[in-house]
């Protein structure tokens, strides 16, 4: 498979929390550090690094600031290294409750206190130095394990996680990241969660919660009971095995999870790639040959497709669309307008891609009509969670109402409807709108919504008023903006 952007391994960013909820921030004005935020923005937001020196010692350095963190003889903290020294060296102290503490390697003291008194001069480890890792990435992923170079999938037959994949095709392939009690859990596409012992449990029980601890830059899942997951046995079932200590089995990469989506041309048809290099809309279900990756080009905003046999729609001589390019190029590139609840594509050669007679998908329309029109169809999101520029969104405590700028976040049920999606939020009520384009997630009856992909890893919410969601000054999701842009752009 072609590595060109189909393969990005994600930058682990994170918060971190102290005992009294408050996120550990770089300040900009004196490189000071303080713990004071009760959310986490671009402020609060660390990387760990591996030391240089090829030691146990980590490195925390500000993602806004560019800048680590250090911890002088006397116990002084800042973050103003533009270079990692000696005094920028911590050792992560994993806890049983899945917290940190960080200790000063060449001083040995720990790092901790609230507001703007933080300091590391602790000789022991009090509540004051322990510190919750909250991932700040978004939380839907693929998940690689290290050591089989293979990606972990729900295998429905066998009612497991098997890490014996080669590629991350299908809505099998998903796993979203769920914070619950300071630990996180791992939830299959199905809404399941992953137990130690290789079970699929409803509910996230202590078994199915795991501290997430780093090492060279992966990830490991340790247990409750000081044991780390890793794919077992020639399936690759996932469970936690005899190690107290991560070796490379017990090491994880998460990937972006792009959006895998199908088409449905005007014949009621799947665009499918199944008998042969021509892109044909001539099947009757949506499988893996019926399934394609689309990416949106970070500058351009047009998106490629591609398919499960290994190439690139392409086109070719006389506006024929085949899957036979190994790489990306002009040609690969294909424009989206959105059309309601259908979606049209223009080609390189600036005309529409059509489907023929035979079902053969040809870019040779300069005008859209019904044969032009695709239904678009997101496959490996039917749990959701959203983010925008200031948070993620998440039910209001006790209410309805959906808050858009919070650091945690609700994960949502999402169906398919002719073009449209509708969305459930807790207790089974669908996401409506109502008066002055308030959203709430309480309605008996499913509402329809439109997904528009806009930009890379982000789509826009059209309401049925034809208005877009947005996150408004007071943090709650409203369907009143005019255009699919910035703040009406979420990640998903």
């Amino acid at each position: 498979m072609p590595t060109n952007g189909l393969h990005q391994v994600l930058k682990i960013q994170f918060g971190l929390v102290n005992d009294t909820d408050r996120y550990l921030t770089a300040e900009s004005f004196g490189f000071k550090v303080n713990a004071s935020a009760p959310s986490l923005k671009r402020k609060q937001l660390w990387v760990l690094e591996p030391d240089p020196g090829q030691g146990t010692a980590v490195l925390l350095r500000s993602s806004h600031l560019g800048r680590y963190l250090s911890a002088e003889e006397d116990g002084r903290v800042a973050c103003a290294a533009e270079r990692p020294g000696r005094d920028c060296r911590f050792l992560v102290l994993p806890q049983p409750d899945g917290r940190w503490a960080l200790q000063s390697e060449p001083h040995g003291r720990f790092f901790g206190g609230t507001e703007d008194r933080l300091s590391c001069f602790a000789t022991a480890i009090s509540p004051a130095e322990l510190w919750t890792v909250h991932l700040a990435i978004h939380p839907q992923a693929h998940l690689l394990s290290v050591s089989r170079r293979r990606y972990a999938h729900l295998c429905p037959q066998e009612d497991e996680i098997a890490a014996d994949s080669n590629t991350p095709w299908g809505v099998d392939a998903l796993v979203t990241l769920v914070f619950q009690n300071r630990q996180y859990c791992l939830r299959a596409c199905d809404s399941r969660y992953l137990r130690s012992d290789g079970r699929l449990v409803w509910e996230p029980e202590a078994h199915a919660r795991y501290t997430l601890e780093f090492k060279a830059g992966k990830l490991a899942f340790k247990d409750c009971d000081g044991h780390y997951l890793a794919p077992v046995g020639p399936a690759g079932t996932l469970r936690a095995g005899r190690n107290t200590r991560p070796g490379k089995d017990e090491l994880f990469d998460l990937e972006e999870s792009p959006p895998q989506v199908v088409l449905l041309a005007a014949n009621h048809r799947y665009v499918s790639v199944r008998q042969g290099v021509n892109v044909s809309a001539n099947q009757d279900e949506e499988l893996d040959h019926e399934t394609f990756l689309m990416q949106i080009d970070h500058e351009t905003k047009k998106c490629t497709f591609y398919s499960s046999t290994g190439g690139y729609w392409t086109l070719v001589t006389h506006g024929g669309i085949q899957a036979t390019a190994t790489q990306v190029s002009a040609n690969t590139m294909f424009e989206m307008e959105w059309r309601g609840r259908r979606v049209a594509l223009k080609a390189s050669n600036g005309r529409y891609v059509c489907m023929k007679k035979n079902g053969q998908l040809a870019a040779i329309s300069d005008f859209v009509g019904q044969d032009e029109e695709f239904v678009l169809k997101l496959i490996n999101r039917p749990i959701l969670v959203l983010r925008g520029l200031d948070g993620f969104v998440c039910h209001r405590r006790g209410s309805n109402q959906l808050d858009t700028n919070r650091s945690v976040y609700d994960v949502f049920h999402l169906s398919f409807n002719d073009g449209a999606y509708q969305i459930r939020g807790r207790g089974g009520g669908f996401w409506h709108t109502g008066s002055h384009g308030s959203v709430r997630s309480d309605g008996e009856r499913a509402e329809d919504f439109l997904f528009e992909f806009r930009e890379r890893g982000r789509l826009a919410i059209r309401a049925r008023s034809g208005k877009y969601l947005r996150g408004g000054a007071s943090g709650l999701l409203r369907a009143d903006a005019d255009a699919p842009a910035g703040v009406a752009l979420w990640e998903y």
